[in-house]
């Protein structure tokens, strides 16, 4: 009776000591832009497999236009916030005090589309094409200029076509030689349009991508100077929680798009579909427990969409393969991690494009590495 009463009293604390800490979580808001979408998969993640709540965070997620997520964040009104890199910079030339603490993105999303037929194998053959870009702002234009003045060219020296978000239409209608697109989708709906035989004379594309001719600073999660200055500690917490939702994102794919399905109404969930990806879920946790190199885990990855491939239609497997495109746009060796130099391009990016004054500002109080140095993956 007596080891009875002494287990149900310690039961009785472990209760109250569980009962405690899911009290104690702090709710917070990450802003993202956008809508609901597989890409943000880490972010779902780390609500649905606990990286957030280990943090001390009960996290909630809202969809804004980032020239709002920058403002909130920037006084106060939201703590956390992902943004592109050129975004702080321009924030930041007028006066908006946010501070980029983890790169999500390791390479710059954004690429050139163009037929396969045609040879672009040297930039400078651009000379004279007409190319396609949703506007002359964010990523795709910033992209742009890079990739011209790489070449030694400018908006002059070819035919610049706003288009709008419409990239696989018009570059199957052949109404650009080329176009600026996100890497990780718009190709894949070229390539499948094509595949079908709904591409005009396109059978298949090429991708000339601006991480491989300049290192952008891209996406990442930001806070504002108030912050850093009352509770640096919730940023680390932050930034490590979200560290050990990328690379489990980054790991296990099908997890990532099975704790996507809550929050994206979108993604295709049929019952055969998920079956098979909670079971290759499992797999691909009994495989990391054996610590492969990122090698073997990006080798799963490709061996994963080849067994699905083999078993469902490929309109199913779209947003997965998207998902997998863009894990290839987050992977690296040290994740959250990012560079002088990449903050200067995309200055000097900023500057060509006429964006910036004279006064450009110091870039090492732009961003800072402080935050993911420790965090847990």
């Amino acid at each position: 009776m007596v080891k009875l009463i002494r287990y149900l009293s310690l039961l009785a604390l472990l209760s109250a000591s569980i009962g405690s800490a899911q009290a104690a979580l702090v709710e917070e808001r990450i802003l993202l832009t956008f809508i609901p979408n597989v890409q943000f998969a880490p972010f779902y993640v780390g609500i649905e497999q606990g990286h957030f709540a280990d943090a001390g965070f009960d996290v909630s997620l809202d969809h804004l236009q980032e020239p709002e997520v920058l403002d909130l964040v920037a006084v106060g009104q939201a703590n956390f916030g992902i943004v592109s890199g050129e975004q702080v910079i321009l924030a930041r030339s007028r006066g908006r005090d946010v501070i980029y603490i983890f790169e999500w993105f390791q390479q710059y999303p954004v690429a050139l589309v163009h037929s396969a037929a045609l040879d672009l194998s040297d930039l400078e053959q651009l000379r004279g094409l007409a190319v396609g870009i949703p506007g002359r702002f964010g990523a795709s234009y910033s992209g742009l200029t890079t990739l011209l003045s790489s070449a030694g060219l400018t908006e002059s020296d070819i035919e610049v076509k706003e288009i709008g978000f419409n990239a696989a239409e018009v570059v199957c209608l052949g109404a650009v030689d080329a176009a600026m697109v996100y890497a990780n989708n718009e190709p894949l709906q070229i390539r499948n349009r094509a595949a079908a035989g709904d591409c005009g004379a396109i059978t298949d594309v090429e991708l000339i991508t601006v991480a491989s001719q300049v290192d952008l600073v891209s996406n990442g999660l930001i806070v504002g100077r108030s912050l850093l200055d009352s509770d640096p500690d919730s940023a680390a917490r932050m930034a490590g929680a979200l560290k050990a939702a990328l690379r489990q994102a980054i790991n296990n794919p099908a997890r990532a798009y099975l704790s996507s399905l809550k929050y994206v109404d979108t993604l295709p969930n049929g019952a055969s579909l998920v079956a098979e990806l909670e079971a290759a879920a499992e797999r691909q946790a009994r495989f990391l427990a054996s610590h492969p190199d990122r090698q073997a885990v990006a080798a799963s990855r490709a061996e994963l969409l080849r067994q699905l491939s083999q078993q469902f239609d490929p309109s199913l497997l779209a947003q997965f393969q998207v998902l997998l495109n863009t894990i290839e746009l987050w992977d690296a060796d040290e994740l959250g991690f990012s560079d002088l130099a990449s903050w200067e391009a995309m200055r000097d990016t900023l500057a060509l494009m006429g964006f910036l004054g004279d006064e450009l500002g110091d870039l090492a109080d732009a961003f800072s590495n402080d935050y993911v140095l420790g965090g847990s993956e």
